[in-house]
Formats: C-alpha cells, sequence, structure tokens
C-alpha cells in the first residue's frame, strides 16, 4: 500500500513528562516549554507550505494531543478531526507512576530497553493492539495527512507506515518540537 504524506507530531511537554511520569490514558497539561514546542510546530507547518485546505488533520482525544494541535494549527488558519486510534498506549497500572516508583515496584532487567517496559506493564495494552488499530488509521488515508498523537503511538505508526515491523521499532526516532515526515516510504524529522 502506498501512503500519502504524513506528517507525525507528539503533543508538547507535559507536567508528567517533565517529572517522567507515565502517562498513558490520564494527561497533564503542557507546560509553558510544551506550548513553545507547538508553536513551533506549527510555524514549520506554515514554512513547508501546509495549509487548511493542503491536509487533513487529525489528533488524538487526549487533551494534551488537542492543545498541541489546537495552538499549531492556529498558525495555519485550520483545526483537527479527533481520532480515538491515535489515543496512547494504555500503560495499566503504571499509569501516572514515575519511572522510580515504577522500577522500585516492578524491577526489571539492569539493561532493559526503554520500550521494553511497555510490554510488561500490568493490566497495560499490548504492542499487538496499538499496531493494529494505528494500521487503521493509515488504512484510512487518502491525501496528505498531519497526526497528532503521544511519543509511542507516534513510533508504532511511523514503524508501520515505513514497512518495518514491531522488532524495529527502536529504529525510528521519538521526541516533542519535531515533525516527523514520511513521505515516498522515507522518513526524516524537521525541527524549528
Amino acid at each position: 500500500m502506498s501512503l500519502p504524506e504524513l506528517l507525525v507530531i507528539r503533543h508538547g511537554e507535559t507536567e508528567w513528562n517533565r517529572e517522567h511520569r507515565w502517562q498513558g490514558a490520564l494527561d497533564s497539561p503542557l507546560t509553558e516549554k510544551g506550548e513553545g514546542q507547538a508553536r513551533d510546530v506549527g510555524g514549520i507547518l506554515l514554512g513547508l507550505g501546509v495549509s487548511a485546505t493542503s491536509h487533513r488533520f487529525l489528533t488524538s482525544p487526549q487533551p494534551r494531543s488537542r492543545r498541541t494541535s489546537d495552538l499549531a494549527l492556529a498558525i495555519i488558519g485550520a483545526s483537527a478531526t479527533t481520532h480515538d486510534a491515535l489515543r496512547e498506549i494504555g500503560v495499566g497500572d503504571w499509569t501516572g507512576l514515575s519511572a522510580v516508583e515504577i522500577e522500585a515496584g516492578w524491577p526489571g532487567p539492569e539493561d532493559e530497553h526503554f520500550l521494553d517496559r511497555y510490554a510488561r506493564a500490568p493490566n497495560g495494552e499490548r504492542f499487538d493492539a496499538l499496531w493494529k488499530r494505528v494500521g487503521e488509521v493509515l488504512d484510512s488515508l487518502d491525501g496528505p495527512t498531519v497526526i497528532f498523537t503521544h511519543g509511542i503511538t507516534s513510533r508504532v505508526l511511523r514503524t508501520r507506515a515505513l514497512g518495518l515491523t514491531l522488532a524495529e521499532l527502536d529504529e525510528v526516532p521519538g521526541g516533542q518540537g519535531v515533525i516527523h515526515r514520511i513521505r515516498d516510504g522515507r522518513h526524516d524529522t524537521l525541527a524549528p
């Protein structure tokens, strides 16, 4: 399947990001830095020539993603439609806990990669379920699209869009305040 151009954006920094807390289905407000990141992304979109009519705009229904899309898209006079499949991966019993609290209560291997932690979150969503729901988003695209979502959801969506497997998830970069562009089967990251 050939995909249209995708511009994928993670929400701006939140209070819980700053505190290294796992958000999952819960939410915390954007920090001042996070709001600035959202506006910076809007400036990048403007510089790319993205307009209210050139692209479709989708956002996770979670407030941190919606706030990021509102701030970014105000710069180009557009608004996003919410899509439930763009919500962040559920982290079950770890929702709202800090990385330190998780390690104290559920110690893992010393050299555990941070992505592997998600796979063992008690009562959390599994990567294969997230893989399936982002596939539904990708299958629905019929033109250039700007997507506002979350850290893990963004990585899984871009991994799938690039034709990679979940085992290759770590090959796609993360980051806030940037746009991850997928075009013609290639990935690049645009920063202010």
